[in-house]
């Protein structure tokens, strides 16, 4: 699947609003100006905020590509994504003498052949829960998140614990961020 470079994620002059998510027409997404207040609210730094953004623009611009609305995606939405990061690795980035894209915002990179990390697949997943869990709770978005946690549990994730230390059997993650195989034990047919 080719994703274009469609959107963009823009510093603004605005303490109110240091980053703002462009759809590829330049108009800013609503869904992540809500979110991100929200974060805002919470004492999230405005670097958190660019990170987040940057994880956010890579999942926009791949919902784009696959021509479904952010509020429509499914959990298969959200496996080819991971599987999109896993296999397509990271894009090219223009020099930044020739950075500035073209007036219709679709320009295309080719990968770079160099792979996503597992600590950045994870990281992504793991913000488009939490964006997807603020919009449910906030009622504007689905009632299914597409990045459930699992209740297999996957090596090596980091999950939430209860106040004595135990796992709850809903804080599994559902897609694996390593790229290891699934136990076909685990999957009922």
């Amino acid at each position: 699947m080719v994703v274009p470079q469609a959107g963009r994620l823009v510093a603004t002059e605005d303490a109110w609003e240091p980053f703002q998510l462009l759809d590829p027409a330049g108009t800013p997404v609503k869904a992540v100006s809500d979110w991100f207040h929200d974060l805002q609210a919470a004492g999230r730094s405005p670097a958190t905020l660019r990170f987040y953004g940057l994880d956010l623009l890579r999942w926009f611009r791949f919902v784009w590509a696959a021509d479904v609305g952010w509020d429509r995606a499914t959990r298969i939405e959200a496996r080819d994504f991971s599987r999109w990061l896993l296999v397509a690795g990271k894009p090219t980035r223009p020099h930044w003498r020739t950075q500035h894209q073209p007036a219709d915002g679709t320009a295309v990179s080719v990968p770079t052949g160099e792979r996503y990390a597992a600590s950045v697949r994870a990281h992504s997943e793991t913000v488009l829960r939490s964006f997807y869990d603020f919009h449910r709770d906030a009622g504007s978005g689905p009632i299914l998140n597409p990045f459930p946690w699992s209740a297999r549990g996957e090596a090596g994730a980091r999950m939430p614990t209860t106040p004595d230390g135990a796992l709850p059997q809903r804080a599994r993650r559902a897609l694996p961020a390593t790229g290891a195989q699934p136990d076909p034990a685990q999957h009922p047919r």
